[in-house]
């Protein structure tokens, strides 16, 4: 029986969501590594409006 809609036992949340939940994560780590590669890629490394210039000119220095 029902008390106010709900169940006897709760429906399960995250076995059905893994997928999804996985995959977001996988998503978030790609596209971080895609933006940094980006930002530390030749042509935009040296471009005075790229706000990790001043720390990409300084590890560059270094090597």
């Amino acid at each position: 029986m029902a008390f106010l809609g709900l169940r006897k036992w709760p429906t399960p949340v995250a076995k059905p969501m893994w997928p999804f939940i996985a995959a977001s994560g996988i998503t978030f780590f790609l596209v971080s590594k895609l933006q940094d590669m980006g930002v530390r890629s030749e042509e935009f490394a040296k471009d005075p409006r790229n706000p990790y210039g001043a720390q990409i000119a300084k590890e560059q220095a270094h090597h």
